[in-house]
């Protein structure tokens, strides 16, 4: 099913169900946890898949935001199986898979498996308004009936036919970004920084003192992350051009 980006996605989901008990596996982008809770579930974050308990739905991010953590296909279809077989299901949001090297749950859609898949971030067109669910027919159905008609517009699907049919582009892109972020990782490590994860579109580190270092960061124009639970704690997109590369360097210097 086609949405107007991966948020609605989110947001829509929850409101199609009657009040379940829901597990997030986290840390991870809080709007999952927040959008089941706007839909009148009850939500618990969880540290790993194993510790979900009766939870009637998993939700998890894979690869991870913020910190890169990939699960295991087998993990993955695993908890799908026990979920269907007690008529919840297993939501996988794959915003960062395309550039990544791991195996989408995408082709292998199963009962019991919700895939959310991205678009705007792999090719910078946020604007674009595209994203994708991938799940059984009558729940698809359903999300189809609450978007709408003409959830997506026309120029959105010719720009998404265009830039997925291109392979080539992709591999390319996959490499180049990789390579940004191990050229970052070497800027972060410089600095006193040890990276704690993150994929080929972020890093995600710790510092010893990241609070002045964050605020050091913002006076020159630099916004990174920074995350309530960890102080210390930033996450870095990649800089977009040589200039950028090296005002983010002399701060980190």
């Amino acid at each position: 099913m086609p949405a107007p980006g991966t948020q609605i996605l989110i947001e829509t989901i929850p409101r199609l169900l009657q009040p379940k008990r829901v597990a997030v596996v986290g840390p991870t982008y809080a709007e999952h946890q927040a959008a089941w809770i706007r839909g009148g579930h009850a939500v618990a974050a969880v540290p790993d898949l194993g510790a979900a308990g009766d939870a009637a739905v998993i939700v998890v991010v894979n690869p991870n935001n913020p910190d890169g953590l990939v699960h295991s296909v087998h993990d993955l279809f695993n908890a799908a199986e026990r979920l269907a077989a007690r008529g919840g299901f297993l939501v996988v949001d794959e915003a960062f898979a395309d550039l990544e090297p791991i195996r989408s749950l995408a082709p292998r859609l199963r009962p019991g498996l919700v895939v959310l898949r991205s678009f705007g971030k792999t090719y910078g067109l946020a604007g674009i308004r595209l994203g994708f669910a991938l799940a059984e027919a009558a729940l698809a159905d359903r999300i189809a009936a609450a978007l709408g008609p003409w959830a997506v517009s026309g120029p959105a699907l010719a720009i998404g036919r265009a830039a997925l049919a291109d392979a080539p582009w992709r591999r390319a892109a996959a490499a180049a970004r990789q390579a940004d972020a191990a050229r970052l990782d070497r800027l972060i490590a410089r600095a006193g920084g040890r990276v704690a994860g993150g994929t080929a579109l972020f890093r995600t580190a710790d510092f010893p003192n990241g609070i002045n270092l964050f605020r050091r960061l913002g006076e020159a124009g630099i916004y990174v992350r920074r995350f309530e639970s960890a102080p210390d704690r930033l996450r870095f997109g990649l800089p977009a051009d040589k200039a950028q590369w090296c005002r983010l360097s002399r701060i980190l210097r």
